[in-house]
């Protein structure tokens, strides 16, 4: 990490940006809020030319607001300055005991973090422009699905209520989900559209449904939650990520809990490696054989099929690693 001489903190909400600007002794240079658009950025950066400052020693820290967060981070990317988007949680357990919530604080102690905790933070940057497409695509996907189920739920009535009530609502619901199916075929038709035009996004795509168990939609979200595999250094990081690698529980002589998974993850990929694990075990001979295995030595179905996720996800990183297909040795060694 680069040294830096001055750290600015910025509280993002939707309309407004609060910032605090301190020096490496964390005296506080200066605080105010701006507008969360181009013209508010450009007033916040100006700033900087007040105090002959220039834009290479500032590192701008700021939490993960999502769309709210994202003009800032593409305005600051531009501009090639060095930024960190942190979890809001983390900045939050990293305040200690506090009394009291304001923006103009939060400001503050988010500078003050990006100071004290810059041997581990990790700068940002903004995701080429087809994840950004296909992560809104996905999201979208998502709530169709939902409303699909939802809609689709109305068909259990059928028989219970008297035929004149039924009646009324079916084809109302229906015409519902013909436009609801229309708009996912739509959805999926653009995603699949992105990633063909995109050369590099093709191509690891084929290369993780190569892996057994992993399908289109699996393929897709691991694109996304490692932005074209760019921001996890090796599959462990990525295993943590997803809520799969098992951490010890102890203390002193008196606590020894059970190695563990931790809760705080990325619930949508572990579903899905999940779902690619219970996969696995059906259609891949050499996992289908190590889960009975350990099995019949007595571990926990969970704790077998979590190993399983484990492997998977190893198997993805090295075949794009690699950039070539998974090949199963394990029919040559049978």
């Amino acid at each position: 990490m680069k040294k830096f001489n001055v750290f600015t903190g910025i509280d993002v909400s939707k309309s407004t940006l609060d910032f605090c600007i301190i020096d490496a002794k964390a005296n506080v240079l200066i605080q105010g809020k701006t507008e969360n658009n181009s013209h508010g950025i450009k007033l916040l950066l100006n700033h900087f030319k007040k105090l002959k400052v220039s834009l290479n020693e500032v590192l701008f820290s700021f939490e993960n607001t999502g769309v709210y967060s994202m003009p800032l981070n593409i305005f600051l990317s531009e501009r090639k300055c060095d930024f960190a988007e942190i979890p809001a949680l983390e900045i939050k357990k990293s305040k200690g005991i506090t009394r009291g919530k304001s923006d103009k604080t939060d400001a503050k102690d988010i500078a003050l973090y990006g100071l004290r905790n810059l041997d581990k933070i990790t700068l940002s940057s903004v995701p080429q422009i087809e994840i950004l497409q296909l992560k809104f695509l996905f999201a979208e996907r998502e709530k169709v699905i939902e409303a699909i189920k939802t809609f689709d739920s109305t068909n259990e009535a059928e028989g219970f209520l008297p035929n004149s009530v039924f009646k009324i609502v079916n084809p109302i619901n229906r015409k519902i989900l013909t436009h609801l199916k229309k708009a996912l075929k739509s959805i999926e038709e653009k995603i699949n559209k992105i990633i063909e035009q995109n050369e590099k996004l093709k191509q690891q795509k084929a290369l993780l449904k190569s892996i057994p168990g992993i399908g289109d939609v699996t393929a897709l979200y691991f694109l996304l939650a490692t932005k074209g595999f760019s921001v996890f250094k090796d599959w462990r990081k990525f295993a943590c990520y997803s809520g799969i690698a098992p951490f010890e529980y102890s203390s002193g002589s008196s606590v020894r809990a059970r190695t563990k998974v931790n809760h705080f993850a990325d619930k949508k990929i572990k579903s899905l490696l999940h779902l690619v694990a219970l996969n696995a075990i059906k259609y891949d001979a050499e996992l289908k054989e190590y889960y009975q295995r350990k099995r019949d030595e007595g571990k926990h179905t969970l704790l077998v099929l979590n190993n399983i996720k484990c492997k998977i996800v190893s198997r993805a990183f090295a075949v794009i690693s690699r950039e070539s297909p998974f090949v199963n040795t394990y029919k040559f060694a049978s």
